[in-house]
């Protein structure tokens, strides 16, 4: 497809032409959840000032931890937008953790994947004193933030961070991008900055992870087709690597409304998650 059609399948602010609507809605949902639900913030895994990330205790001690990572193209939003996320998973019995990572063009990708698998590593080693247990550590994601959920499967734990060789025991990807050869043709990689070669080492469609686990990949019924064939297309390269994933298209949902259905713990996205970490 031309560079134009492409940019309308593959650039959510223009799929969604309200989004700010959406964005505006989670902060505001998510400064109410950090009023209504126990929290310890800013808590640094690392140096620099955004190397900080939110735990959302449970109230029971030994509880699953769930990492979220935000989204936004890894060029925009923080960990305080999305503080909503935890408003159904706390109550079910989980501790959610919520990492913030630099941003392009401060950064390469490179460098935000390599502060991702810092935070999931401060994570296992130190959520036990907050109740959460690190034997049950899983990872879910948003968009950009499902890329970099489904990078941390590559990680070599024990070389790198001195960890157990699978510290992550299942994984949410919501409406992510995984093949990143597309993002260089897109207005959004004047911030980005991908080049081939950083593109094809962060694209898990062209790595899939090796390792079977619990894998839900969900989309927004309404999102544009080239969207919602990343979710396809990693699920097939995932399962021709390492084992069955889930796939849950989301009815009435697009890109953005569809995080709401993790807060919500009616919806099918919400009783998936709950259920993957044995809370349902």
């Amino acid at each position: 497809m031309d560079d134009a059609h492409l940019e309308r399948h593959l650039n959510p602010r223009i799929a969604v032409p309200d989004f700010e609507v959406h964005l505006a809605d989670y902060a505001a949902r998510s400064a109410g959840s950090r009023d209504r639900l126990d929290a310890v913030l800013d808590l640094p895994f690392g140096e620099r000032p955004l190397e900080r990330l939110d735990v959302f205790p449970a109230a029971a001690a030994g509880a699953p931890v769930q990492v979220f990572i935000h989204g936004g193209y890894w060029r925009a939003l923080d960990k305080s937008d999305h503080s909503f996320v935890a408003e159904a998973l706390v109550p079910a019995g989980a501790t959610v953790v919520a990492i913030n990572y630099d941003l392009c063009p401060a950064v390469t990708l490179d460098r935000i994947v390599a502060q991702t698998r810092a935070a999931i590593a401060w994570t296992y080693r130190h959520i036990g004193a907050y109740g959460g247990d690190p034997e049950r550590l899983f990872l879910s994601g948003h968009s950009a933030g499902a890329h970099l959920a489904v990078m941390a499967l590559l990680e070599d734990w024990p070389a790198r961070h001195d960890l157990p060789p699978d510290p992550i025991q299942g994984v949410t990807a919501i409406s992510g991008v995984y093949d990143l050869a597309p993002v260089l043709r897109l207005s959004v990689n004047d911030d980005i900055r991908l080049t081939a070669e950083m593109a094809a080492r962060n694209s898990p469609t062209l790595r899939p992870p090796r390792r079977a686990l619990p894998m839900l990949l969900a989309v927004g019924a309404e999102e544009p087709a080239g969207w919602t064939a990343q979710t396809t297309g990693f699920r097939q390269a995932y399962e021709a690597s390492a084992g069955a994933a889930e796939l849950l298209e989301i009815p009435g949902r697009n890109h953005f409304s569809v995080l709401y259905d993790l807060a919500d713990p009616e919806t099918a996205l919400c009783r998936a998650v709950l259920e993957q970490m044995s809370l349902a």
